[in-house]
């Protein structure tokens, strides 16, 4: 599930060096165009991601990126029987910075340490879907509990995080992983700060093939 406003290019990199059958999941404000009236708050989307899954065989193990980690989280709450694994790349939103002026801060922080190569393919991916639908698309997602939602998982799950990653904080992703089922925890990268599915994917996949391996989370989601 890529984050607000991304394409599938901002996984690509993450997921070619995985190197394990995927699926990037494109809905409403998050790589496509949100429609008039269109519902766009994380818990809605999280019930049209469960219909997706519909068509995967066996069980799944969800990937989701900053807003986008949010909806991943709801559809992991509703399909329990389903989803047997999460991983969480940068989520947001932290309550301490729910409000427009702080979200601002945070990513001005963070964006002088994402390098300069990846603007083309955010230009891209930003322009398709439309910035005035972006903004409407945090305005929601900005609202959201990430924490309440993590209480309703079933699975173990995995909160990563680059080291300059203002957006999401080292304790405010130790803190979703106290609102997590037993066997989470969260990892800082070595490098990398709030786009590291774009910037830094091969970090990104060894982290989460790690994960998938039998003991690695605290649960067996390697047939996932």
């Amino acid at each position: 599930m890529p984050g607000l406003g991304l394409r599938p290019t901002a996984w690509e990199p993450t997921l070619e060096a995985l190197g394990r059958p995927s699926r990037t999941v494109l809905l409403p404000g998050y790589g496509v165009r949100r429609r008039r009236g269109e519902e766009v708050a994380p818990a809605a989307l999280g019930r049209a991601l469960v219909d997706r899954l519909e068509a995967a065989d066996g069980p799944v193990v969800l990937l989701g990126h900053s807003a986008g980690a949010q909806v991943a989280a709801h559809a992991a709450a509703l399909a329990a029987d389903r989803v047997v694994g999460l991983v969480l790349v940068g989520p947001s939103t932290d309550p301490r910075a729910r409000s427009w002026p702080a979200l601002l801060g945070r990513w001005l922080r963070t964006a002088g340490h994402e390098p300069p190569r990846q603007l083309p393919v955010l230009a891209w991916s930003y322009a398709r879907t439309g910035p005035l639908h972006g903004v409407r698309t945090m305005e929601a997602a900005r609202h959201d509990d990430l924490q309440r939602t993590l209480g309703g998982v079933r699975c173990p799950v995995l909160v990563l995080r680059g080291p300059h990653d203002r957006i999401c904080p080292a304790d405010w992703a130790e803190r979703l992983v106290a609102a997590a089922p037993a066997g989470s925890r969260t990892e800082t990268l070595p490098v990398g700060a709030h786009m590291v599915p774009l910037t830094h994917g091969p970090q990104v996949a060894a982290a989460v093939a790690a994960y998938l391996r039998p003991g690695g989370s605290g649960a067996d989601v390697s047939g996932a």
